[in-house]
């Protein structure tokens, strides 16, 4: 009963915060590895990353409800965009930051290199998280296809991001993980730390 009352809640959140808009979020840092990242983010919780604005084959992923309704909510605090974030401080450049909101009720876009806002910060950090674990997600699937030796190395890296709480949309990886997790052809400690990790996901802990 709990439960379905906290996702009714949360849907309502997500709801209040932007039904009809679409989130996006960029940073350039010429130097930086990589020196561009995107991500889109939909109303329904379908998000995309990119590390070059005209890619083609972007990062798919999908929020979970609570995710949605944290980020939407953080966008609606910051009235979606509309008033300057950047802070008068003199900092070093970090990058410039762009976020911009699309929706039939409210438009807005800002850009800067650092914002003292709280809430800014909370958004950034989300987006960051969600652009680290496209990135994480992208090794897995690429060294459980081309590279079975360097499955574990990117497993103990996606398990070290679920102990520091930096992984977002984590159902993403349950395919990759089952798929590791009964497929012989993998080491028995990369197919036993798969199965692992794909339980902690299914049943997290409260």
């Amino acid at each position: 009963m709990r439960g379905a009352i906290r996702a009714g809640l949360l849907l309502w959140a997500t709801a209040a915060c932007g039904a009809d808009g679409h989130l996006f979020f960029s940073r350039a840092f010429p130097g930086s590895a990589p020196a561009y990242i995107e991500v889109r983010v939909g109303s329904g919780g379908e998000g995309e990353y990119r590390e070059a604005a005209d890619e083609e084959l972007p990062v798919k992923f999908k929020l979970a409800e609570d995710e949605l309704a944290a980020v939407f909510g953080l966008a609606e605090k910051l009235d979606y965009f509309r008033h300057p974030l950047e802070s008068p401080a003199k900092v070093a450049f970090m990058g410039t930051k762009l976020l911009r909101y699309e929706g039939a009720s409210a438009k807005g876009e800002v850009k800067f290199n650092y914002s003292e806002d709280v809430a800014a910060q909370a958004l950034l950090e989300w987006f960051e998280r969600m652009a680290e674990s496209a990135q994480i997600h992208t090794d897995l699937e690429r060294t459980a296809k081309y590279d079975h030796l360097g499955v574990m190395k990117a497993l103990v890296t996606l398990d070290a991001a679920m102990e520091n709480r930096r992984l977002v949309a984590a159902a993403q990886f349950l395919p990759l993980l089952d798929r590791v997790a009964n497929n012989e052809t993998y080491m028995h400690t990369a197919r036993a730390l798969a199965a692992d990790l794909a339980g902690t996901i299914r049943n997290p802990k409260k």
